[in-house]
């Protein structure tokens, strides 16, 4: 992927596996975030191909968009929504109604563990439980792949192994792409990693 004469991607070869945590890390700036708006259909390629369950994101990007979901770095929360109300609002959002929205919402509390702050407003919850409710809205709809930007970031020891043993709970049960800085991180929950430096794979 270019910007102009910048190449932010050059010549990135890689397949994650279906079930695979894929770890991808790389400092500010060496092309993670690029990577991830190709994925997601947000930008398209200068050269080359991406596809997402055989589908291109540039030609198919309904279909892709409801295979995957993408957690950002800082979760995008409406503060002021209780947690149970704010999961309700999004399953909605995502085509659900009726007993498929409820059971989605509980199945949603109980595998992020959040039975006990449901009732709770988001602007009252650590980041740690923050963090949680941002992956659990992004599972409302039973995604295939998970991307995930910087889980952890922000967070105290505490809770950074609450989110990691969340994320760990998943491995083999979806396809998650881990996007990380954090060696120590992708090491203990990928099951293969790519280093990028300056939009290239070392």
């Amino acid at each position: 992927r270019r910007f102009g004469a910048f190449a932010a991607l050059h010549d990135l070869n890689l397949e994650i596996q279906p079930g695979e945590v894929f770890g991808l890390l790389g400092a500010n700036g060496a092309g993670k975030t690029t990577f991830i708006r190709l994925a997601t259909g947000y930008l398209l390629p200068s050269a080359g191909r991406i596809t997402v369950d055989g589908l291109s994101p540039s030609r198919h990007p309904q279909a892709v968009q409801s295979r995957l979901v993408y957690v950002p770095e800082t979760p995008r929360l409406y503060i002021e929504l209780r947690v149970d109300g704010f999961l309700r609002f999004v399953a909605g959002l995502r085509g659900l109604s009726g007993s498929n929205r409820r059971a989605a919402v509980e199945e949603a509390l109980e595998r992020f563990r959040l039975e006990d702050v449901s009732r709770r407003p988001i602007g009252h919850l650590s980041k740690g439980y923050r963090q949680r409710v941002s992956l659990a809205q992004a599972f409302l709809h039973d995604p295939g792949l998970l991307i995930v930007d910087e889980p952890t970031s922000g967070l105290d020891p505490e809770q950074r192994r609450e989110v990691g043993e969340v994320l760990s709970e998943l491995a083999g049960q979806r396809t998650i792409l881990l996007c990380t800085h954090d060696l120590a991180e992708a090491r203990a929950l990928s099951d293969r990693c790519a280093v990028l430096h300056r939009g290239v794979r070392v």
